[in-house]
């Protein structure tokens, strides 16, 4: 490293030298507020010999280094330009908002045959994604079962659908409840049981809510559905993904989301079986819905807890371990690894939390075009389209075909265009597409619902794997779990919105006499402002460098031939926390020799001056 040129002002060149090009975003922040400070700063820098603040330099470099070596260990810095803190100050955010337009040139990987990607899975982890894949699926089956019988219910209680819909919306607010419990265990105990407790909990409230005998008793009863199923997705993504080859990411990440899409398929399907064909109605489909995640439960309780979970906790207590022979504490282990996972959990939050506000924001607006595009569309394609149940089931149906396809198709393609302009493609056209998903009427619907939902499924396919490279790994579950529901909260009047809005316009009444809204219109509205608000926000946000990519391949691929090489995953994570500790001996000793040369070569200019 070159020395700094010396002036009247060494100080703040040295200063500012070797806490931004070495690494201290913290330290930076701290001088750049002192700096700051205008003729105090400069009337202190004048006052002090060059000798001094030399010295004051390399003590206050020593001590940085020192603090980060005890407080940083096994924890997530933030990634893509924000390693130096690119909000802090303007010199920063200039540097950043440039790069959102060259970070969006695709790298240069070759384009891999995706049956050869998938080949690459073992049973271990082909039954983790499936399982998670299925849990979720079921997840997405339960919550539309109100939005699928918005109509029926509403007429049973003589409500009117505005009224019903708060049954969505009240879900939709209460799962981040759910995130934030589930994601807290999930991250320190693991994935497996939490898992499972939210499926008992699914089995018990599905059955619940085909007994309430009114509205006020629905609501109720999805209230606390919904904090079940906001516990489940972290859990069930991180069972699914974490264990992947990390080329399978982008095409199973694609396919892992789109069990939404394959939860609202099923629930059209098994609407069209129950609702207009059996005595009890809707009830019938709540009922049905509670049996198959006994399977699940089975299915999740013969598996194992995941390779990744398992590595970074015998990590975490080696690294504790170290630290009480070092101290010698006699503290037992379990305290002290809940101490680390907490300690550890803090220092992420407190480094991560603009990524992690972004991350929310970024939700938002995904969680708006999922449910400003689904959950009342039944509604308008029976009240103002004067569907059947029958046409309404099937052009559900291929609108999910066609968000399956979608999906997985963007999942794939994205690791090899790049996340967020695989995203950003996917807005343009599914912008595109808006007036054909509202203006026709009949079979011509079919046609343009498929590709509205194409682009839906799209935009959605690569989230979960950008989730999880954009989350701390000690909070994995948590932030992709609690970022995700909190974007639900923000968008959960989607639907409640569209129909009460929609309501206000009446339209020309149906044949039987039914009142008719213009729903339509609202909710074509909506679906632009939304697409716009991602393609936005999407083109704003960070994303995970090829670089950054091909050293979590490479960790991946390690860690396979450790484990082919029948290294337990006890000492695979024992031994990364060693090999880590050496690094940071190493680490130290350069800082603090690149400092001294520092020292040496300002005195030098000093005494020359």
């Amino acid at each position: 490293m070159n020395p700094p040129a010396f002036s009247s002002n060494a100080a703040a060149v040295t200063l500012s030298h070797f806490t931004w090009q070495s690494g201290f975003p913290a330290i930076g922040f701290a001088w750049q507020t002192w700096r700051s400070r205008g003729e105090y700063a400069e009337a202190e820098a004048i006052r002090l010999s060059t000798s001094v603040m030399s010295a004051a330099c390399l003590q206050i470099g020593r001590s940085a280094v020192d603090h980060q070596a005890k407080d940083d260990n096994a924890v997530s810095k933030m990634r893509n330009n924000m390693a130096l803190g690119w909000f802090y100050s303007p010199k920063q955010i200039l540097h950043y908002f440039p790069s959102r337009f060259t970070s969006l040139k695709p790298p240069r990987q070759p384009l891999k045959n995706p049956w050869t990607i998938v080949k690459q899975l073992d049973s271990h982890q082909w039954n983790l994604f499936l399982v998670g894949l299925a849990g979720w699926s079921w997840d997405a089956f339960d919550f539309f079962t109100v939005s699928m019988t918005t109509t029926e219910i509403a007429k049973e209680f003589g409500e009117e659908p505005s009224a019903v819909t708060w049954g969505i919306t009240i879900t939709l607010m209460l799962r981040s409840v759910g995130a934030l419990i589930s994601g807290s265990i999930c991250d320190r105990y693991g994935r497996k049981w939490i898992m499972i407790g939210n499926l008992v909990c699914f089995i018990v409230l599905e059955l619940a809510s085909g007994f309430t005998q009114n509205l006020s008793q629905l609501l109720g009863v999805r209230a606390l559905y919904g904090i079940a199923m906001g516990g489940l997705l972290g859990p069930a993504a991180a069972t699914a993904l974490e264990d992947l080859p990390y080329d399978a990411r982008g095409i199973l990440s694609g396919l892992f989301q789109q069990g939404y899409a394959i939860g609202y398929l099923l629930a059209a399907v098994f609407y069209r079986a129950f609702v207009p064909t059996t005595p009890q109605g809707w009830r019938s489909l709540f009922w049905f819905g509670a049996g198959p995640p006994v399977l699940i439960i089975i299915w999740r309780a013969l598996l194992p807890e995941t390779n990744h979970f398992q590595v970074a906790k015998a990590e975490r207590e080696e690294r504790e371990r170290q630290k009480r022979e070092a101290a010698g504490s006699h503290t037992g282990a379990k305290k002290t690894d809940m101490f680390a996972f907490l300690k550890e959990s803090n220092q992420a939050m407190r480094q991560n939390w603009f990524l992690f506000a972004y991350m929310v924001v970024l939700m938002t607006g995904f969680n708006s075009c999922s449910h400003g595009s689904q959950d009342l569309y039944p509604t308008f394609l029976k009240n103002q389209a004067g569907m059947s149940p029958t046409q309404v089931t099937v052009i559900t149906v291929i609108g999910q075909i066609g968000a399956l396809i979608g999906s997985t198709l963007m999942g794939y393609l994205s690791t090899f265009t790049g996340r967020r302009l695989a995203m950003m493609v996917s807005c343009v056209f599914g912008g595109a597409i808006v007036p054909a998903y509202m203006l026709p009427r009949g079979d011509k619907l079919i046609a343009s619902v498929f590709f509205e939902q194409w682009f839906v499924g799209a935009v959605w396919g690569p989230i979960p794997v950008h989730l999880i490279e954009l989350s701390p790994p000690v909070l994995r579950s948590f932030v992709l779990g609690v970022t995700y529901q909190l974007g639900n909260l923000a968008s959960s009047a989607s639907s409640t919105i569209e129909a009460t809005i929609g309501e206000r316009y009446p339209i020309a009444p149906a044949p039987n006499g039914d009142e008719r809204y213009d729903y339509g219109k609202v909710i074509g509205i909506f679906l632009g402002a939304v697409w716009a608000y991602i393609l936005f926000f999407t083109f704003l946000g960070p994303e995970m460098t090829q670089e950054e990519r091909n050293e979590e391949a490479a960790a991946t691929q390690e860690f396979e031939n450790l484990r082919a090489q029948g290294v337990s995953l006890q000492e695979i994570g024992a031994n990364r926390a060693r090999m880590e500790g050496k690094s940071e001996k190493l680490e130290l000793a350069d800082e603090v020799e690149q400092l001294e040369d520092m020292e040496k070569a300002t005195m030098k200019r000093a005494e020359g001056g």
